[in-house]
């Protein structure tokens, strides 16, 4: 057994054939099918059902699938650690919903380049519920996220608390349509959610909602008087929305937003992560890095927020 075997068994247990399987790996099929029955037996088990049009794992294939899974996953990151304390600089994969992207990171990003720039930083963009999943598959290293969340192979640490408001143009809305219009993200934001709320406590019912995959875009909308959105008060009072849009608060129960960074409990936290931790520290009130010894709580995955 060896880590081209498990690549194999990973990319056919996920892309279901082993046609596919070969373009992730980027090899031949013959190499694939050859791994996949060496593997089969060297360990005395079927791994896959072969079928007119694909492979599926059998019982035996799925679990050796998730050890592949956690091998390879282990692989990248000593690979990455050693980089790391080697000063070679290292990678982070590091995913943030669009708001804090836009309001909190700037700074914080500015700062950690300044002072590592020889960590290769990616950000990901992407509602909580999606973050959620790619931290918990490996994909992300750790993840900005709204809302409450409980999952037992994630350590959460609260970076930002925001206020949501109700946001509507400064010129006021000038029908009863743009009133019961909610702008806003996908179903899997946690600002949807409450927004929803929000309609409903404050009597706009019935109301529509109109989605959009884009900040900038529900801000436009709404400066355009074509609805009302509930966003954090930081974002409308960047230029230019501060003189376009005026915010309203809502109940204290629905305001109260926190933003938490998610990793993996099982993942190594490198040097570059470290720092990049310290660096939020710095620009946020509720200093991360300065906090009693960590008390790392849960995120439960059914209140995920955008």
């Amino acid at each position: 057994m060896d880590l081209a075997g498990l690549r194999a068994i990973k990319a056919v247990a996920d892309t279901g054939s082993v046609s596919r399987a070969a373009e992730v790996l980027n090899c031949v099929q013959s190499n694939v099918t050859a791994r996949v029955k060496r593997l089969e037996q060297d360990l005395g088990v079927e791994l896959f059902h072969r079928m007119s049009r694909g492979m599926a794992p059998t019982p035996a294939g799925r679990v050796l699938a998730d050890y592949a899974d956690r091998v390879l996953r282990m692989v990248a990151q000593a690979r990455d650690a050693v980089a790391d304390a080697a000063g070679r600089g290292g990678r982070l994969a590091i995913g943030t919903m669009e708001t804090t992207a836009a309001v909190r990171l700037p700074p914080i990003l500015a700062g950690f380049h300044a002072d590592h720039p020889g960590v290769e930083l990616t950000i990901v963009p992407g509602p909580t519920e999606h973050l959620l999943g790619e931290v918990l598959a490996g994909r992300l290293d750790g993840a900005f996220v709204g809302g409450a969340v409980e999952h037992p192979d994630l350590f959460v640490r609260l970076a930002f608390e925001e206020e949501l408001v109700l946001i509507e143009p400064a010129s006021g809305l000038s029908s009863e349509s743009g009133r019961s219009t909610l702008i806003g993200f996908g179903r899997a934001c946690a600002y949807r959610m409450r927004a929803e709320t929000a309609m409903r406590e404050a009597g706009r019912v019935p109301y529509r909602v109109m989605e959009f995959g884009s900040l900038d875009a529900i801000l436009g909308c709404v400066a355009a008087g074509m609805g009302v959105t509930i966003l954090p008060r930081a974002v409308v009072e960047r230029a230019p929305w501060s003189t376009m849009l005026t915010a309203r608060r809502i109940a204290p129960d629905l305001a109260r937003m926190p933003t938490s960074f998610v990793r993996r409990t099982d993942a190594v936290e490198t040097v570059s992560l470290r720092a990049f931790l310290d660096a939020v520290a710095l620009a946020s009130p509720l200093a991360l890095a300065r906090q009693p010894p960590p008390r790392w709580t849960g995120l439960n995955l059914s209140k995920a927020a955008c």
